[in-house]
């Protein structure tokens, strides 16, 4: 499906920012960021998958709940995707070696983008 990625619900923008409780313009405001990055169709169209919408999500309520200013969601979401890469290897058993070598490099990114 065109690298489309092969999950059931996919959203068009305007489904998207109704689910959300969001404009249309902040959706493509947070794509121009790369804090999501909506699959397109025909060239154009922007389709959200149920990742994204999570992502979206998570985003809202950092911004309208926590009060937390845009630079500091991408900063904040960066931290998250370097726990998410983490969390696996912390639990295989396998390739000890291995993980622990990788597990120390993402500690030391995410050291770094604490300024610790």
């Amino acid at each position: 499906m065109d690298g489309m990625p092969e999950e059931d619900d996919l959203y068009l923008i305007s489904v998207a920012a109704r689910l959300l409780g969001m404009h249309p313009q902040t959706l493509r405001k947070y794509e121009r960021l790369g804090l999501v990055q909506p699959h397109r169709r025909m060239g154009t169209m922007r389709v959200y998958t149920d990742h994204e919408i999570e992502r979206l999500r998570l985003i809202k309520h950092l911004v309208d709940e926590l009060g937390i200013n845009l630079a500091g969601v991408q900063r904040l979401l960066s931290i998250a995707d370097i726990v998410v890469r983490m969390r696996p290897l912390t639990r295989e058993a396998s390739h000890r070696d291995e993980n622990r070598r990788q597990l120390e490099r993402e500690i030391e990114r995410l050291c770094g983008m604490l300024g610790l």
